[in-house]
Order: C-alpha cells, then sequence, then structure tokens
C-alpha cells in the first residue's frame, strides 16, 4: 500500500456519490425537527459526519466491490473503480469514527456501527446484498431507524440507550418506512445486472409489479403512522402539510407504474432517477419546514 493510494482519482469522487446524501438528508432534518434545544456547532457535526463522511464511504466502498459497469445511482456511465476508491472510502469512515467522539462515545460507536454494516452489504466475503431479505432489513433499518435515533439523540445530548418511547419510536419507523418504500425502486432497473453478479435483490424476487406494490405499501405505513404521531402530537397540520408534499410522489409513483405495466423497458436508470429526486425533493421540502419552523 503507497500513501497516493490514500489520495482520491477523479473516478473515486465519482463512485463517491456525494450528492446521493441528500437522499438521506430528510431524516437528519426530521430528527433536527423533533430536537427541543440543539447548539448549532453539534448539528453541524453531526451532518458533516453522516452526509459528508460516512454515507459517501459507505458509497464508495459498496461501488468498489461491485464494479458496475451499467448505471448505478447518479451514474449513468460509472467510470471504473480503483484502488484509491477502496482506502478513501475506509480513510473516510476513520476520520467519521474519530469525530464522533466530539459528540459522544455513543454516536462514535454508531458511527462504527453503520461502517461495520455497509462493508458486511458489500463485501464478497459476506455480501448481505445477494440476500433479498436480509439486505432489505439492512437498508430499511441502518439507513432509517437507525440513523433517526442516533441523530436525534446527539442532537440531543441524550442516551442511545435510554427515552425509548412513542415519540422516538414512531417517527424512527415512519423514517424506515419511507427509506424502505424507495429501495425496491432503486433496484428494479438493475436487475440484469445484479443477476449476472449473482446478487438475488428483493426486487429481483418481488419482479417489476411486485416491487412497486412492496413500494407502495411501505409509504402507505409511512403515512398511517405519520397520521399517528401527529395525531397524538396534536399537531394535525403537520400531517396534512405531508400529504400535499407527498402528492407529487404519489403521481408519479403511479405514472411510472402505469408506463412499466405496459412495457418492462421503462423500469429504467432515467425513471428511476427521476423518482429518487422526486421524493427526497418533496420529502426535504416537508422535514426542512418542519426543522425551520418546528
Amino acid at each position: 500500500m503507497k500513501f497516493k493510494q490514500f489520495i482520491p482519482t477523479r473516478s473515486a469522487f465519482a463512485h463517491l456519490r456525494f450528492v446521493f446524501s441528500v437522499f438521506l438528508l430528510p431524516v437528519y432534518l426530521f430528527a433536527f425537527s423533533q430536537a427541543d434545544v440543539v447548539k448549532a456547532s453539534t448539528a453541524v457535526l453531526v451532518f458533516f459526519i453522516w452526509h459528508f463522511l460516512a454515507f459517501p464511504a459507505s458509497n464508495g466502498y459498496n461501488s468498489y466491490f461491485d464494479k458496475d459497469e451499467d448505471s448505478i445511482a447518479l451514474l449513468a456511465k460509472p467510470p471504473e473503480v480503483d484502488l484509491s476508491l477502496y482506502y478513501f472510502s475506509i480513510l473516510l469512515e476513520v476520520i467519521a469514527f474519530l469525530l464522533g467522539f466530539i459528540i459522544s462515545w455513543e454516536f462514535a460507536f454508531a458511527v462504527l456501527i453503520y461502517g461495520i454494516m455497509s462493508k458486511l452489504y458489500s463485501h464478497p466475503a459476506t455480501r448481505l446484498k445477494k440476500y433479498p431479505i436480509i439486505s432489505f432489513l439492512t437498508v430499511f433499518i441502518f439507513q432509517g431507524c437507525f440513523i433517526y435515533y442516533t441523530t436525534y439523540t446527539a442532537l440531543t445530548g441524550t442516551s442511545l440507550f435510554g427515552h425509548w418511547d412513542l415519540d422516538l419510536i414512531i417517527p424512527g419507523a415512519i423514517s424506515s418506512c419511507l427509506i424502505g418504500a424507495s429501495y425496491p425502486l432503486t433496484q428494479v432497473y438493475q436487475h440484469e445486472e445484479d443477476s449476472r453478479r449473482g446478487d438475488k435483490t428483493l426486487s429481483i424476487v418481488l419482479g417489476y409489479k411486485g416491487s412497486f406494490i412492496f413500494s407502495g405499501v411501505l409509504f402507505a405505513a409511512g403515512i398511517a403512522l405519520s397520521y399517528w404521531y401527529w395525531h397524538l402530537a396534536g399537531m394535525m397540520l403537520n400531517f396534512y402539510f405531508f400529504i400535499v408534499c407527498a402528492a407529487p410522489i404519489f403521481f408519479f409513483f403511479n405514472y411510472w407504474f402505469y408506463k412499466v405495466g405496459r412495457s418492462t423497458a421503462n423500469a429504467n436508470f432515467k425513471n428511476a432517477m427521476r423518482m429518487n429526486f422526486i421524493s427526497s425533493g418533496c420529502m426535504l421540502v416537508y422535514f426542512g419546514v418542519l426543522a425551520v419552523f418546528s
């Protein structure tokens, strides 16, 4: 190993997909909006650790072992990976872990666990990605409720091992449902390449139609949980605003489902990215408004 291998090439930077972290930003904003008192320095550091270090490191590590030739999230034509991607992604994780101690040892431990799970998901020795249920649960838990819980406790300065009530559990479940709803749709255009690599993804098991139905059911569960959460809080206006923000997602989802029903050729990278940007954009507006006005 040489020092220059820690210096990322243009290819490595592309595979880190920093912009993809935006898709996970709504979970951070949700946690931020529900925290009563937050220090600005803590909020910035937690945001930086997740969205500029841990998430890009996970993207890069996954890309290094996938070695995709066809389109992947945000990369229509992914460049060939090199060793700098592998070493730089690990370096980012180490930095994220060490910076986590500034917040608390619990947060640093959470960052470490997230990094370990991303490696188990991608590495050929374990490759959780090739098991449809396990891979789904990994993403469902560790990009949803796990990020919500660890972010909320980090922002509020509370213990990750305490304060377990409905005020924490329900929004964590909402986060997982919203993340889980998008998961099979991010795979729906990759059936051929995933099959060639031996990854039996959830979308492959469900098929094209099943992927959309599964996604729709999880999103509906997220809506139901959102209703429950805001009803308990006596803040139903927040729920009605959620429905308004979710409307574009609902319309494009059904339009895309209809198109795929007519031809599976429409289950392509272009439409998947449209779905991602519409859903993340709408949820960014919703949780962003909550973060500002809560």
